[in-house]
């Protein structure tokens, strides 16, 4: 009887097996797996962010460079700041059913602001803007 308790203390004070270590590192190993593609998906959901952002202020700035109302001229321009390129687009406003007043100051402007970053992304800004009519 008491060689039978011997065995039995031993069994129960044996530690883990190579089965039960070989499921903890499989565990271990799919947890790690995972967490690092969630990282990779951080990452580039970063970088597309900044791309994104950077796009905006380019944008931005091209747009407060505009020619003040009088120096507006229908036409295009383009340039490029800081490897992105960008055009402007002046043309004359017109939208269905929406006609010029002839006895008004005001003429609109339809703006077009297109900006292409190095990585091909492109942002376009529309509006419009009113300039004084020419006086003749």
């Amino acid at each position: 009887m008491l060689r039978v308790m011997s065995r039995e203390r031993r069994r129960t004070n044996a530690g883990f097996t190579m089965i039960e270590a070989l499921v903890a590192l499989a565990i271990v190993a799919t947890l790690i797996a995972a967490i690092g593609g969630v990282m990779a998906t951080n990452g580039r959901g970063t970088r597309a962010l900044e791309q994104r952002l950077a796009l905006v202020q380019t944008a931005r700035a091209v747009e407060t460079g505009l020619p003040k109302r009088g120096q507006l001229a229908l036409g295009s321009v383009f340039g490029e700041v800081s490897g992105h390129r960008w055009r402007i687009d002046v043309l004359p406003f017109a939208a269905g059913g929406i006609g010029t007043v002839e006895s008004s100051p005001w003429v609109p402007q339809s703006i077009v602001i297109r900006v292409q970053s190095p990585s091909g992304a492109v942002l376009q800004l529309n509006t419009i803007r009113l300039s004084r009519r020419a006086n003749g």
